[in-house]
């Protein structure tokens, strides 16, 4: 599987990463931001995503931004690894349309979910940069909890 991560993410080959959970297709990469791995979290088909109620369901940064400050996110001036804070970023292709979330670790590493593959660790939030998820188009911080 790593051969795979590494062919669909080519920047990885240059950073450290590993692979830190089997697949499961029950969560994806926003929801595993979010903390929540038993939903897919997705502004699309109600139907078939969660998406918090009180968020517009529409493919948007701004969409993504509210959805995590109802989660207690504000943005970030950087993505540097500050201890008092736990960090977010979101993808966006482009276009704009958001396409990736990844999570930076208390010890300023990174952890993102693969869509329905499996999470990695990885040193750097920019190895997942490229054709598939765009670039890091914001940061969201919160104070971290003890």
């Amino acid at each position: 599987m790593r051969d795979l991560i590494e062919r669909l993410f080519p920047r990885l080959q240059e950073s450290l990463f590993e692979i830190t959970s089997p697949a499961d297709p029950s969560y994806n990469c926003v929801a595993w931001a979010a903390g929540d791995v038993g939903r897919w979290w997705w502004p699309g088909e109600a139907m078939f995503t969660y998406w918090p109620a009180d968020v517009i369901r529409e493919q948007s940064i701004a969409s993504f931004v509210m959805a995590f400050e109802m989660l207690g996110y504000l943005p970030a001036v950087s993505g540097s690894h500050d201890p008092q804070f736990e960090k977010v970023a979101i993808f966006a292709s482009v276009d704009g349309t958001p396409t990736h979330m990844a999570r930076q670790l208390a010890d300023g590493a990174w952890t993102s979910k693969l869509g329905s593959l499996e999470d990695i660790w990885h040193g750097d939030v920019h190895a997942l940069s490229g054709t598939d998820y765009g670039e890091v188009v914001v940061v969201l911080e919160r104070p971290r909890r003890a």
